[in-house]
């Protein structure tokens, strides 16, 4: 057997197969995991997913939202025990692999359009 045979043995141990697919533009809610002492909670985090990268075990899609008038985005790596749950609340047709204009832009002009073709 060789290496790579091994890796993917390993790694298919770990991958989940609940997720949902997910596009680029689209508004997702995260569960993530918080651990507060002895307890552990899940904190939701919603936003539009502006990247995705990599594949396989590594793969991450970037999250962007606006709190407080200040643009947050965090990194989730899709497979991580840390992630509870991912649900998509609506669908955006975008043309672009990487919405990193959203950046520069603020307010109503960071909308995207709903697209209806595919199903939440």
């Amino acid at each position: 057997m060789n290496t790579q045979g091994i890796i993917k043995d390993i790694e298919s141990e770990y991958i989940k197969n609940d997720l949902p697919t997910i596009h680029v533009g689209d508004t997702v809610r995260v569960g993530v995991r918080i651990r507060e002492g002895g307890k552990e909670r899940v904190q939701p985090y919603e936003g539009t997913v502006i990247a995705m990268r990599n594949g396989g075990i590594n793969e991450t899609i970037t999250v962007r939202k606006t709190f407080q008038g200040v643009g947050v985005e965090r990194v989730f790596l899709l497979h991580s025990p840390r992630i509870a749950d991912i649900k998509i609340i609506r669908r955006g047709k975008v043309r672009r692999a990487k919405l990193y204009y959203l950046r520069d832009r603020v307010g109503k002009a960071t909308r995207i359009r709903q697209r209806f073709d595919r199903p939440v």
